[in-house]
């Protein structure tokens, strides 16, 4: 029987560029930092959840370079995006939108990452 999601890869061209962007812009943290017999394994995570992301430069094509992408291949959640959006945007961090937006689920936003893989940023509408 499964028990948890371990890992989600990104694919990444650089993956100390990358490192930077979802620590200081995004904020998560850095979980795992080794060399491999097949490269460097590097993971960054939420604080507290047990889901960790690949930043993986042997995974493929960034989500932009794929014709069919229609959404973020990376979606995390936040309690209140309008605040996390002001703080991300200072941090240097890029949007598809000038600000965020409402949907009928809650309020969503995309950031692109320096490899142009888009990340959606969203918060569920309260009850």
């Amino acid at each position: 029987m499964l028990t948890n999601i371990m890992y989600v890869t990104i694919p990444v061209t650089d993956q100390d560029r990358a490192l930077k962007f979802y620590t200081e812009g995004l904020g998560l943290e850095k979980r795992i930092d080794f060399p491999g017999p097949e490269g460097r394994f590097l993971t960054v995570a939420v604080a507290d959840s047990p889901v960790q992301l690949l930043l993986w430069p042997h995974a493929g094509q960034p989500v932009e370079k794929q014709p069919d992408a229609e959404t973020g291949l990376l979606i995390l959640e936040s309690d209140d995006l309008r605040k996390d959006f002001e703080v991300f945007r200072r941090r240097g961090v890029t949007f598809d939108q000038p600000e965020p937006e409402d949907y009928p689920f809650g309020v969503r936003i995309e950031a692109v990452d320096p490899d142009g893989n888009r990340i959606s940023l969203r918060q569920q509408r309260r009850p």
